[in-house]
This record gives structure tokens, C-alpha cells and sequence, in this order.
């Protein structure tokens, strides 16, 4: 037992009087409550993402037991404006006529964002972007329009014959989104509802419209309808007009006899040749088909090949809005020149045109010949063999610059070939599958001391399929290139198939095998060149390859 003089030398210990005063304190304040400082309420987020029900959006969001509320903020600028902003007690809304005021545009793209509000306005959340989503299309028997469907001044408007006789078409513009004020109206007769077809004229050249369908007053649907830039004037100058000649021969003959610089102009659908090397050319001159419904272009059949006369200075050459077929990829051309003797030609082009089944699609076979200027856009090119897409053939000739743009090739036993320098290349926004043989090269500057692209290759949102298994052996490896190791390659937002594998001769920095998926996994069917995209999940779907195959969004 301590005594009493001990006790007294523990109470004068600093430990104790430190823990004295520590447990005071605490038995002081036992009884007086914690306050905790009021804080900002999260925003809000979403548990399913915004989805639409015909022009409705709806946003499920997470529950927020402090909120009070919710503030939804809509728009069709990523916010550079606000189209509606509503209060709201609910954390699942549907934004729709009864919550807005107003119904929804139908087939639009809107962002939503939603605030949450506490009881002190101060603690409201931050503005949450809750992300985009386009409504549905309005429920139409109207047929969506293809490019084929479309001119200048005309459009075909075809629908399903379901329901109430259709009786009316009205074109608005394109910003009058309410389909208040038609721009054009026209009747349609029995017959034409009985076919679901009718022909408009009368719009105007590289405008769009929204043209809808009426049975009575009730609307019954409409579309977006984008007419082409005009066509050629047919009594233009120059202008050796074609349109009401079926004649096979009526091109060649035309050719021979025409100006320099004149434009061939011929009809849509319909069969000529293409003159051949028993016609030498010393002028400039375009061959160009003429706007018209439906998928067939007017065709140039070939049987042999355009030349040139030796030593002939030519502007251009250019094909426009054609087909050009081949009797056979064994031996037959667009273009092969073989004269030389200083023959120039600024510019061989192809716009939009399909070049299929030919061995080559130029070549030149002499020296002495310069191409300053070869370009394809907007064009498909399919089944050509080993003479490829270009071929210079001898180290005495030239081609300076090669553009192939917003273009889709299929199946090339060589790509392009030369022996000789040149300037540059820009392969852009375009398709390419089963492109070079399986060991061939797809650049092939096959020249020693000349097999430079002097101002380099430029490769930009691309996309490449494997090399082409012409024998069906299941060989699809790749080859890069043949010279060119003083080349620079700028390449970018390029996109290779799971299957392109490099054989040898890779080209510097080239993206081999950057997506997921097979050639075969990526396209609907390549082997029908229908390029539009069965992975729905692939990343450059929006922004890669020929702009006909992308999603739009």
C-alpha cells in the first residue's frame, strides 16, 4: 500500500497532470455536439447510358439521396449554347414535349447535362456532361436515298406502298427542321402511288433538302436529300455532246475529231469503247459521263488502250463520273503509252470513276515520256493485274506526283511500280484490301541510283487489308517496298487489319496489325467491295478509309 507521501510525488509527475488535463477537456466537451461543415452535393452520374424512345431522351441517374433535384440543360452545340434547361425531382427523366415545352427534333444529335440542387443553392453540384445521343428517325415508309437517287436538279423518291395513298411531296430546307415553309410541292398521280416511285425536278445544284411524303395532310416521313454539283452544260463550249448516241463508236469518233481541251460528254448506262492505240492523241481532252439514275455509269469497254503520239505536249487527260472495264486482266489498259521522244503530260486523272478487270491502269512503256501529275479520287478500282494501279517501266520516263484519294482498291496484283524517281505520293482517306499479290511489293521503285520520292510519302487515315492470295494458297503476308531507303514516310491515323503480316522490306513506321480484327471481321464483304463495317467496336470507323464506308454520326 502506498502512502500518502508517495502519492503525493505521483500527483506532481508532468505525466499525470499532461493526462489530468487531456481527460478534463475531453469531460468537458462530451455533451456538446460535432458539426460537420456542409459540402457540395457530386454530380450526378448515370447507371444506364442516355438512350432515346423515338424523339424522347431519357437519362437514369444514379440516386442522390441529398439532392432535392435535378437541373437538365440540352443542346445540339456541345453547350455553346443551352436549348432547354428544365427543373426536374426526379433522378430518372424523359426529356420530352411534356418536360421541354416542345417536342424533340427526330434524327438529332443533342448533349445533355444535369446539375444536382441541394437545399442551400450554394451546395448545388457542378454541371455534369452526361454525353450524347441521337433521337430515332421519324417511322417512314419513305426508302432512304442513295447516291444514285440523286442528281442535280432531280431526285427519285421511292417509298413502300403500305397504309393510306401517298398524295404529296414537299422539299424544305434543310434548317427548317419543323417542316413549316415548303420550298417546292408536287401532286402525285395514281400511278405513281402505285409504284411507290416519283421523279422530282427542279431543286437547285450542291444543295441539301428534306423531302417528306404526305397522304392528305398527314405526314408520312421524310428524308435528307443532298443534290450533286451541277452538271456540265451540254452547250457549253467545247462540249462534244454524246447523251443521244448508243453508238459503241460514237467516243472514238468524237475523240478524233475533236478541239484541244474539248470535254466528250456521254450517257449514263450505256456501253462505248475506249479508243484504242491505232488512235494516237496529241491534245488535251476529258471524257466525262453524264449524271443519271441508277448504279451503272456510262462505260468505257477496253479492248486495248488509250496512247499518245510521240513527242505530243499535252495539259491533261482526265476521266470523269466513268467506268472503264477491261476485257481481261491479261492484257489490256486504260492508258499505255509508248511513244516517247519528249512527250509531256501535266495530269492523267480519275474522278469518280470504277477502273476494274485490266492488267494495268496506266502504264508507260517507252522513255522520253513525263507525267507530271497522276491522280485518282473518289474512285474504286478492282481485279487489275500485274501491271497495277501504276506502272513507269522504263528509267528514261517519269511520273513526278501520285495522289490516290478518298478511293477504294480491291484486289491489285502490283500497286505501283516505277523506274524512276518522283516527287511525291499522298495516299488519303481511302481503302485498300487484298492489295499487291502475297509477296509482292506494294511500292516498288525497283531503279538503282533511281528509287527516291524525293519529297517523301504521306499516308494519312487509311486503312489496309492484307496482300491479295491470288493463288487461294492462305498466304496473305505482305512486302513492303523495293527502294526507296532514302524515303521519308509520314505516316498517320492509319489502321491495319489483325492479318496484315510483314513478309520482309517493311515500310518505316507503318502500323502493322493495329486493329483487333480480321480483313474479313472488319468489312461487311470485301469480296464484293462492300467495305462498310461489320465491327462495330473498330476505332477509326468514323474517321478512316474511303469517307463512303463510314458511319456517320
Amino acid at each position: 500500500m502506498k502512502t500518502l507521501k508517495q502519492i503525493n510525488k505521483y500527483l506532481k509527475s508532468p505525466l499525470v497532470l499532461i493526462a489530468a488535463v487531456v481527460l478534463g477537456f475531453v469531460a468537458c466537451q462530451k455533451d456538446e455536439p460535432i458539426v460537420f461543415e456542409d459540402v457540395r452535393l457530386f454530380r450526378p452520374v448515370l447507371s444506364t447510358d442516355l438512350y432515346a424512345e423515338g424523339n424522347t431522351i431519357v437519362a437514369e441517374m444514379g440516386n442522390l439521396k441529398a439532392a432535392n433535384g435535378y437541373i437538365m440543360e440540352v443542346s445540339r452545340d456541345s453547350f455553346a449554347t443551352v436549348e432547354y434547361q428544365v427543373q426536374v425531382d426526379t433522378n430518372i427523366v424523359r426529356l420530352n414535349e411534356s418536360v421541354l415545352g416542345e417536342s424533340l427534333f427526330w434524327n438529332m444529335i443533342y448533349q445533355v447535362r444535369a446539375t444536382a440542387l441541394a437545399e442551400n443553392p450554394e451546395l448545388n453540384s457542378k454541371p455534369s456532361l452526361l454525353g450524347s445521343v441521337r433521337t430515332e428517325t421519324f417511322p417512314t415508309i419513305l426508302q432512304e436515298p442513295t447516291y444514285y437517287d440523286i442528281l442535280d436538279v432531280k431526285a427519285r423518291i421511292e417509298w413502300e406502298t403500305l397504309g393510306l395513298p401517298v398524295t404529296g411531296i414537299k422539299a424544305f430546307a434543310a434548317d427548317d427542321l419543323r417542316l413549316k415553309t415548303p420550298l417546292l410541292e408536287f401532286e402525285v398521280s395514281e400511278e405513281e402511288n402505285a409504284a411507290g416511285l416519283s421523279i422530282i425536278d427542279g431543286l437547285s445544284p450542291d444543295t441539301l433538302y428534306q423531302i417528306a411524303i404526305y397522304s392528305g395532310d398527314e405526314l408520312r416521313g421524310w428524308r435528307n436529300y443532298q443534290t450533286r454539283v451541277a452538271d456540265i452544260d451540254k452547250t457549253a463550249a467545247g462540249v462534244v455532246d454524246l447523251t443521244e448516241s448508243e453508238d459503241p463508236a460514237a467516243v472514238t469518233n468524237a475523240l478524233d475529231a475533236a478541239s484541244d481541251g474539248a470535254i466528250i460528254l456521254i450517257k449514263h448506262g450505256v456501253q462505248y469503247d475506249l479508243p484504242d492505240n491505232t488512235h494516237f492523241q496529241n491534245k488535251s481532252f476529258t471524257i466525262r459521263g453524264a449524271y443519271g439514275f441508277g448504279k451503272q455509269q456510262a462505260m468505257l469497254y477496253s479492248t486495248n488502250n488509250i496512247d499518245f503520239e510521240g513527242g505530243a505536249v499535252i495539259d491533261h487527260v482526265r476521266f470523269v463520273n466513268l467506268e472503264i472495264r477491261g476485257s481481261s486482266m491479261g492484257g489490256v489498259y486504260a492508258i499505255n503509252a509508248s511513244q516517247g521522244g519528249g512527250t509531256e503530260i501535266n495530269e492523267v486523272s480519275f474522278e469518280g470513276c470504277k477502273l476494274v478487270n485490266m492488267r494495268g491502269v496506266m502504264r508507260m512503256k517507252a522513255d522520253g515520256i513525263t507525267v507530271n501529275n497522276f491522280k485518282i479520287n473518289n474512285s474504286l478500282i478492282d481485279s487489275i493485274g500485274s501491271y497495277g494501279v501504276m506502272t513507269q517501266d522504263k528509267a528514261g520516263s517519269m511520273v513526278k506526283n501520285i495522289a490516290i484519294t478518298n478511293s477504294t482498291v480491291n484486289r491489285t496484283q502490283y500497286f505501283l511500280v516505277s523506274r524512276n524517281n518522283s516527287e511525291s505520293l499522298l495516299l488519303e482517306n481511302s481503302t485498300f484490301a487484298n492489295l499487291s499479290e502475297s509477296g509482292r511489293e506494294l511500292f516498288r521503285w525497283r531503279q538503282s541510283g533511281q528509287d527516291n520520292i524525293t519529297n517523301g510519302v504521306t499516308i494519312k487515315n487509311y486503312i489496309f487489308g492484307h496482300s491479295w492470295d491470288m493463288s487461294n494458297s492462305g498466304v496473305t503476308t505482305v512486302r513492303g517496298m523495293d527502294g526507296l531507303e532514302e524515303t521519308t514516310f509520314d505516316i498517320s491515323s492509319t489502321f491495319s487489319v489483325a492479318d496484315f503480316i510483314w513478309y520482309g522490306n517493311e515500310i518505316p513506321n507503318f502500323p502493322a496489325a493495329n486493329i483487333s480484327s480480321t480483313q474479313e471481321e472488319l468489312w461487311v464483304d470485301p469480296t464484293n467491295n462492300d467495305f462498310n463495317f461489320k465491327d462495330a467496336g473498330f476505332v477509326g470507323k468514323t474517321s478512316a478509309g474511303d469517307p463512303r464506308w463510314r458511319v456517320k454520326l
